[in-house]
């Protein structure tokens, strides 16, 4: 089975996301949708809700599983018998932080990254302008999938 991890916060899973996530499961037999915990960084969602936002949206996708994990990428790689990693990249700043992370995670381990390139529609939109836009009570409702609610 050729299996990619797709790591993050997703904090809130965002349309970018969804859209690497689709184009993923056809070139996969499985992705994990893998939601990092990192104890030092303050989420506006929790775990729970970041959780929830991705199982919601991939509902209907049985190729798609959303796993949480702490530590290094490659060891929950490992954990789970993840072959890839995959990765979406909006610009070429993504580019050059995506790689060396790529690199780093093949010295390690015999893990590959596979970046994707986002669509045109979507390679403006990042979690960190989500979250702005929530702040200030603006429209989020365009730049992430429906299952992405306030409460």
């Amino acid at each position: 089975m050729r299996r990619a991890l797709f790591p993050g916060s997703f904090d809130p899973i965002t349309l970018g996301h969804y859209d690497i996530i689709k184009r993923g499961v056809k070139l996969f037999d499985e992705v994990v949708v893998a939601i990092g915990i990192n104890a030092d960084k303050k989420y506006m969602f929790s775990l729970e809700e970041r959780k929830q936002f991705i199982e919601e949206a991939f509902k209907d996708e049985p190729k798609v599983k959303v796993m949480t994990y702490k530590g290094l990428t490659i060891d929950f790689c490992h954990k789970i018998d993840a072959q890839f990693i995959l990765r979406g990249l909006r610009n070429p700043a993504d580019f050059e932080f995506e790689k060396a992370i790529a690199h780093t995670n093949r010295k390690l381990s015999k893990i590959e990254t596979v970046f994707l390139l986002t669509a045109a529609r979507t390679s403006f939109i990042s979690s960190s302008i989500v979250r702005d836009v929530i702040r200030n009570n603006g429209d989020y409702t365009v730049l992430v999938p429906e299952s992405v609610t306030i409460k």
